[in-house]
């Protein structure tokens, strides 16, 4: 597979993943993959815990289902990223960024608009909407056959000095090469954020994997191999619009905007 393909083609995985375990060889070369990412002076600062135990998988799933439930019930999650969300093809064409929330559960469609303001949030409430799509996250991760935590030495990650912000750098250089690598092996990948938005829980998955003081868990994703076709959940989004090259490329000073690219490579 050529190397553009695949960054053509990557995306975030919103559905279940077969239930074949990962071939050893396939998180070898993911974790191959990763170590082979640039990093300031060479100093390598990621480190990584590949997660096969069932149980260990059930706890972490347990945890971001309640999370998910939490963060959506009391309305922190949406009043956080409401910037983000699109509600119409015609907006997000306009934005070209974001997500477009196109699949709803049937009793809020008629009021898509209203949904991330206080009466849709009591709407949601109201027909369970927050626990349900919390027991669909507890189900997805649950049935992963993988989980990845992501971690960054201390030693390098030390807030407000340049070497914090070469090691988050090079941490994310290092997924992304992950991500691609999915892509070239028939797998998929979502990061496992709810248990970040929620005050507590985060740091019982620091627990749970025994992470030393010595080193900082940035991120947990779920990987597995992909069904032939994917089943959405309750309430999904897209995001394949990406912005023009005139909206964020600059030529020779950030005062001209770049023209001509605007029309996709064939």
């Amino acid at each position: 597979m050529e190397l553009l393909d695949a960054i053509r083609r990557r995306k975030t995985t919103n559905g279940p993943f077969l239930p074949d375990p990962v071939s050893e060889e396939h998180q070898r070369i993911l974790l191959e993959a990763a170590g082979r990412a640039p990093s300031q002076l060479n100093s390598q600062p990621w480190r990584f815990v590949v997660i096969e135990n069932r149980d260990t998988i059930e706890q972490i799933a347990r945890i971001s289902g309640e999370s998910m439930t939490e963060a959506m019930s009391n309305g922190t999650f949406f009043e956080r990223y409401k910037p983000y969300f699109r509600f119409s093809e015609e907006e997000m064409e306009q934005k070209r960024s974001g997500m477009l929330f196109d699949k709803l559960p049937a009793p809020l469609r008629p009021f898509t608009s209203q949904v991330f303001t206080k009466r849709g949030q009591t709407l949601m409430n109201t027909f369970g909407v927050p626990k349900t799509l919390g027991s669909e996250n507890r189900k997805l991760v649950a049935g992963s056959p993988l989980l990845l935590g992501v971690m960054l030495d201390r030693s390098e990650y030390r807030p407000g000095q340049l070497s914090s912000f070469y090691s988050v750098f090079s941490m994310g250089a290092a997924m992304e090469n992950v991500w691609l690598t999915t892509v070239e092996l028939g797998m998929g990948i979502q990061f496992i954020s709810f248990p970040m938005e929620v005050p507590g829980r985060w740091d019982e998955i620091v627990s749970l994997l025994r992470v030393p003081d010595d080193l900082e868990l940035m991120a947990v994703y779920r990987l597995g191999y992909l069904p032939p076709e994917q089943r959405r959940p309750a309430i999904d989004w897209s995001s394949s619009q990406r912005k023009l090259a005139s909206q964020y490329v600059f030529r020779e000073s950030c005062d001209t905007p770049q023209q001509g690219w605007d029309e996709p490579l064939r």
